[in-house]
């Protein structure tokens, strides 16, 4: 099959493609949901619990270059099927796990699958569908995308009430089974077409670059931004991350042409998407808390409260496509982060005794917003690459939203809790040491504490734990707003206008076929 032809069962494809990124995209959310389970059964220490989920993203987003540029290189059906043999494979270890560190390395093992599932599923969708259906396809994409986000919750709070922790990932396998299945029928190999020489220095200096970059602000989070060890491995990985750009600006065969940041659709829907996973991941990190914590939700009943951003990303993400066709990718990338933005300040309204209605609202437009943003700036990225370089193009996709999330998780969470610690302090007074340190700690420490005091002191050190963790959370998602709101303005500034956009995609497309002819 010709790059440029499309395939007949194209939105077949784009199904098993859908299947395959759903999967990656639960995986964390749904994990979320059994930690505490983990904890308990595998004896897991706090450092435990934060690796078995970072060991993931970190080991993800540091092979995510790298493993596109070997899928545009040898294949990308065949990166797709061996990241779906590895990502079961993983989960299978993981649901067989006994104990926390051999959980930490299955997850690690995971996040080599997924580093080659996620980067091949888009890169595929870019050469099967013509430049006329792909912005729909690539909306369609966007969604499920962050669908998995939103479900992931619910699946996981439902599988714990009925199984025990290892469900989280025995549910994988099913998945993983279709879509292999299904893959060799359904899904075109595609390839560069060059067969350019690899890129090994670039490979190396990209991965450790990342790794060490997505390892400090995971670190960061948690020992503070100012640790010296958080400090020299922004340092290293940053210096790391320059001398792959002085080596790809040398190489004859880049494995990412680094100059495409020269092009304003590339970097700016490039930073669009980081800038929009920021907040929503800070936002549903904050939320899950807020709904058990606060309202005193089941794991199951919080899950099912933070679903309805699930409805505003699937109207959001196919409704921008023909949007951008109309108005251009930069007017509806920015009021979609504006709308971000909106959402995210209503969710900052939120008391100790607000009602689930304003919640609800305020996720419908933060999907909406999410959707509107992440599809056409998708799109974006992927029109400004030739068709035999989709696979990096995709990846780079993919890294800026594991960037993105990972950022806004550990900065936003890192205010919330020096917010609420600050807040909690006069509360704890006249508490033991070990009981004041775990009450300002977390508002399930504080509930803990509580419990073992009863009473009226322990009922008004449960209140004040509450009122204290949602201030916190109200400054930090008027944080993560302005943000969403920098970047509308960012995106306004950086996007081409919809004339220009249309020129260089007419002359993208042009460029495509002669180079196929």
């Amino acid at each position: 099959m010709q790059p440029k032809t499309a395939h007949d069962r194209r939105w077949w494809t784009l199904v098993v493609l859908s299947v395959s990124l759903l999967v990656i995209s639960l995986d964390n959310t749904i994990l979320n949901v059994a930690l505490p389970t983990i904890e308990r059964d595998l004896s897991a220490s706090s450092g435990q619990l934060q690796w078995i989920v970072d060991s993931y993203t970190l080991i993800f987003a540091g092979l995510l270059l790298t493993l596109g540029a070997l899928g545009d290189r040898f294949g990308r059906r065949l990166a797709l099927v061996s990241g779906l043999v590895v990502f079961g494979a993983g989960s299978l270890i993981s649901a067989l796990a006994t104990s926390a560190d051999m959980l930490i390395v299955a997850r690690g093992i995971m996040g080599i699958g997924g580093a080659l599932i996620m980067p091949s599923t888009l890169s595929i969708l870019t050469n099967v569908f013509p430049a006329e259906e792909r912005p729909k396809a690539i909306g369609i994409w966007a969604a499920v995308a962050g669908l998995g986000v939103a479900i992931g919750p619910v699946s996981g709070g439902w599988l714990l009430e009925h199984f025990d922790w290892s469900s989280v990932f025995y549910v994988n396998l099913p998945v993983v089974t279709a879509a292999l299945l299904a893959s060799p029928i359904l899904v075109p190999e595609s390839r560069d077409p060059g067969k350019a020489k690899l890129d090994p220095l670039g490979a190396v200096l990209s991965t450790l670059g990342l790794g060490a970059v997505v390892w400090a602000i995971i670190e960061g989070g948690d020992s503070g931004f100012g640790d010296g060890m958080v400090v020299t491995a922004f340092g290293v990985g940053l210096a790391l991350l320059a001398a792959f750009t002085a080596w790809e600006l040398r190489s004859k065969n880049p494995m990412l042409d680094v100059r495409l940041f020269k092009v304003r659709r590339f970097s700016g829907a490039s930073l669009s998407i980081t800038l929009v996973f920021f907040s929503l991941f800070g936002a549903i990190f904050f939320l899950t808390t807020y709904l058990q914590g606060v309202m005193d939700l089941s794991a199951l009943e919080a899950g099912v409260r933070v679903s309805p951003v699930a409805a505003g990303l699937v109207l959001g993400g196919p409704l921008s496509a023909k949007l951008a066709e109309r108005l251009g990718t930069r007017r509806v990338v920015a009021a979609g982060l504006a709308v971000v933005a909106v959402a995210l300040l209503l969710l900052a309204g939120l008391e100790v005794d607000s009602g689930y209605g304003i919640v609800a609202a305020s996720l419908v437009l933060l999907g909406f917003g999410m959707g509107s943003t992440m599809a056409p700036a998708t799109e974006s990225i992927m029109s400004s690459l030739p068709l035999e370089h989709a696979s990096v193009g995709s990846a780079m996709n993919d890294t800026v939203r594991m960037v993105g999330g990972t950022l806004g998780v550990a900065i936003l969470g890192s205010l919330l809790s020096s917010g609420y610690g600050a807040d909690m302090s006069r509360s704890v007074e006249g508490l033991s040491p070990g009981a004041a340190s775990a009450a300002s700690d977390s508002l399930g420490g504080a509930s803990a504490v509580a419990a073992q005091i009863g009473g009226s002191a322990g009922h008004a050190l449960d209140s004040a734990a509450e009122l204290a963790f949602t201030s916190a959370m109200s400054s930090a998602l008027i944080v993560a707003a302005g943000v969403a709101l920098a970047g509308a303005l960012i995106a306004l500034f950086v996007l081409p206008e919809k004339e220009r956009e249309r020129a260089e995609k007419a002359r993208f497309v042009a460029e495509t076929q002669a180079a196929a002819a």
